[in-house]
């Protein structure tokens, strides 16, 4: 693939100097705890650092090194990898702030990679958890920032560890990071999966007992897909940004095509999924809308039923004169209740009859 020589839309990382506190950390963000992988095709060394000026050392002696920051809650730390590894101020900041769009920017000595990682919280199989991570992109080094403990990158640690999938341990920092991408995107898929399975459950609920909670349930559903295609629809311009970068190797191409097919494929998902849940309202409003019929042919059946009763009734019920000739000659009956009580029934009988035939009452489903 060819590539341009001139790469007018980096920025050098040096336009505006890191001076010591002119980056703020989050409120309440945990300090952060710094892991080291180095490793070239044949050994590996994976520790715990205390301090960022012991990561030259492992970056000189392997081609290839990981560094893994979990925690943003130390600015001293933030700033030692700015003045450390060439790092720009604003990529900093963007790095702190942890609302941003998933995004890629090109300066002179590094790429900057903004991705949001999607996995339900520890214990709570329904509260969805968007986390920010940055990666930084340099000459033999791969750096990402956590916000906190717990990822979807165990997979590419364990690649390096056993060392299977001879790619990740024989080619250089370029397939690290696309490694690191594509896992935090294959982590969509489980997510995916669990919101499936929220999806039928309500569904369920909704048809054998609809009630106001799902309708709260729904919205709460609907917010939340829409907050994952927020997260992942601006990957395809990452990986398309990658792609056409210079720092990124040719042989590096067909794997993040690879992974942008995975991110257009997880897109698709989610849009079945959030006409799935729009769908949902309209369900509820079919069956309630159902059982509001029914009610309604309930309570008309039994108007129907007692407006010929109530009027014989009420015709019989009148306090006339018995002896006068122009009044009821059946008052003076001496079968006349029993009668009247049989003409009752009669109607009430015809009316069921009539009803079931319609398919109103019993069993019987009307076409």
């Amino acid at each position: 693939m060819a590539r341009t020589t001139k790469r007018l839309h980096k920025i050098s990382s040096r336009t505006l100097g890191l001076a010591p506190g002119t980056i703020a950390v989050p409120e309440d963000a945990p300090r952060p705890v710094i892991k080291i992988m180095a490793y070239d095709r044949d050994n590996l060394v994976e520790e715990t650092l205390e301090n960022v000026a012991d990561i030259p050392a492992y970056i000189k002696k392997f081609p290839v090194s990981w560094i893994d920051v979990t925690g943003l809650g130390a600015q001293d730390v933030i700033e030692s990898f700015g003045t450390t590894f060439d790092l720009h101020i604003l990529a900093l900041e963007d790095v702190l702030n942890t609302g941003n769009r998933p995004k890629m920017e090109a300066f002179d000595s590094n790429l900057f990679v903004i991705a949001r990682m999607a996995h339900f919280l520890k214990g709570k199989k329904d509260q969805l958890e968007l986390e920010q991570v940055s990666f930084f992109l340099g000459k033999g080094f791969v750096i990402s920032f956590q916000e906190r403990p717990g990822d979807t990158l165990e997979t590419v640690r364990d690649r390096i560890r056993k060392n299977s999938g001879a790619r990740v341990r024989l080619l250089d920092a370029d397939y690290l990071l696309y490694a690191l991408i594509d896992a935090i995107v294959d982590g969509y898929y489980p997510v995916l999966e669990r919101f499936g399975d929220i999806l039928e459950d309500m569904e369920d609920e909704i048809v054998n007992n609809p009630t106001h909670d799902c309708i709260r349930k729904t919205h709460r559903l609907k917010r939340e897909l829409q907050h994952l295609r927020h997260a992942l629809w601006p990957m395809r311009e990452v990986i398309s940004g990658l792609i056409d970068d210079d720092m990124m190797s040719d042989k590096i191409e067909p794997y993040l095509r690879d992974c942008r097919d995975h991110i257009v494929l997880v897109l698709d998902m989610l849009e079945t999924y959030r006409e799935r849940s729009a769908g949902l309202i309209d369900i509820y409003l079919s069956i309630v809308g159902h059982k509001t019929n029914e009610v309604m042919k309930l309570l008309t059946v039994i108007s129907t039923i007692f407006i010929p009763l109530g009027f014989i009734a009420g015709l019989y019920g009148m306090n006339f004169d018995t002896q006068h000739p122009m009044n009821l000659p059946e008052l003076s009956s001496p079968i006349g209740y029993p009668v009247t009580l049989g003409v009752m029934a009669m109607i009430t009988t015809g009316f069921l009859i009539y009803f079931k035939k319609l398919g109103w009452i019993g069993n019987k489903k009307n076409h």
